[in-house]
């Protein structure tokens, strides 16, 4: 990632906190390099297993021209998609967490190396968020594909 997109993602990231710029300056300075911000202002984040989540986000790779952001976490036991506010209310599915209005995202500094929570899918400032119900789809064939035993 460029210096002028991770400057742009971390502006898109930090405008989700009740301070922004007290914010991103400590952000800045956090040696640990993450953040916590409150989700469902902005964007919502649907957590999966991470066994579920590598391959759903294989699939939003061929069908979408760009995915919105995901994380990785705990060493890649758990995957993040951001969702447009308001989606964890309205989810149905099992075996999903929702991180909406109320609960907060521990979130690395773009561009920097990755720790315990990494992107895998980095925000690029513009502010896309994956469409939930491509996402479902996603994670249904993702679902299928791990019952059948394929890759």
């Amino acid at each position: 990632m460029s210096a002028a997109g991770a400057n742009n993602a971390v502006d898109w990231l930090v405008a989700a906190a009740p301070d922004p710029g007290t914010c991103r300056r400590r952000w800045e300075r956090d040696p640990l390099g993450v953040a916590l911000l409150p989700a469902g202002r902005l964007w919502d984040v649907l957590i999966v297993d991470g066994t579920l989540g590598a391959p759903a986000l294989a699939v939003l790779r061929r069908v979408l021209a760009r995915p919105g952001p995901v994380l990785a976490g705990s060493g890649d036991s758990r995957t993040g998609f951001f969702v447009p506010p308001g989606t964890t209310g309205r989810w149905l599915g099992s075996g999903v967490r929702g991180a909406g209005r109320g609960s907060w995202i521990v979130v690395p500094f773009p561009g920097r190396a990755p720790g315990r929570v990494r992107w895998l899918v980095p925000p690029d400032g513009s502010g896309t968020l994956t469409d939930p119900f491509v996402l479902e789809l996603a994670l249904h064939e993702a679902a299928a594909s791990l019952a059948t035993g394929e890759r």
